[in-house]
């Protein structure tokens, strides 16, 4: 059973989807592979984790929250899972390029296997894709758009340097 509810942000709505238990999706608008509500799924504000990930996603935005402590179910492959949990170790406020990502995940020559493994993140802000910049500190792709992925990229930076953060650890849900 999939659930699902919306979350409006500085960068527009976001449609979470839930198995009831784990966060399986966060979609941007205006992502070429965005998360669509689809048949059968069943709208629900309360279904779990969508009250805690509100939470963090309103800190997040409110530049209280650096790090997200959510229970997450990203499918994908062996190599897109070991690249996704790369992406959670990228410091809130910095970037890293490409080259930087495939280096990190083992395999230096990678870089455009990471590149789509990056754009094929279910999760996208808790799974922070958008800190992953060109070599030469140029903004490329991003799902929900470039102007999406500077101002979110701007946000924290701004964040970064004028304010003071919580970070939920061992958060649970009930």
């Amino acid at each position: 059973m999939t659930y699902y509810t919306a979350f409006e942000s500085f960068i527009g709505p976001l449609l979470l989807s839930s198995d009831g238990k784990t966060l399986t999706g966060l979609g941007l608008p205006r992502h070429r592979d965005a998360e669509i509500v689809r048949e059968g799924w069943i709208h629900d504000d309360a279904a779990a984790p969508f009250r805690e990930v509100r939470r963090q996603l309103q800190a997040y935005f409110d530049g209280k929250l650096t790090k997200f402590d959510l229970p997450l179910l990203a499918k994908g492959t062996a190599f897109q899972q070991k690249v996704w949990r790369e992406l959670r170790e990228i410091p809130y406020g910095r970037t890293i390029s490409y080259i930087q990502l495939a280096e990190r995940v083992g395999n230096a020559k990678a870089s455009r296997a990471v590149g789509l493994a990056n754009g094929r993140n279910p999760i996208p802000i808790i799974i922070p894709c958008h800190r992953v910049i060109g070599s030469n500190g140029k903004l490329v792709g991003y799902g929900g758009g470039l102007g999406a992925k500077q101002a979110l990229l701007d946000f924290e930076a701004t964040a970064v340097q004028g304010g003071t953060f919580l970070e939920f650890a061992n958060t649970t849900v009930a």
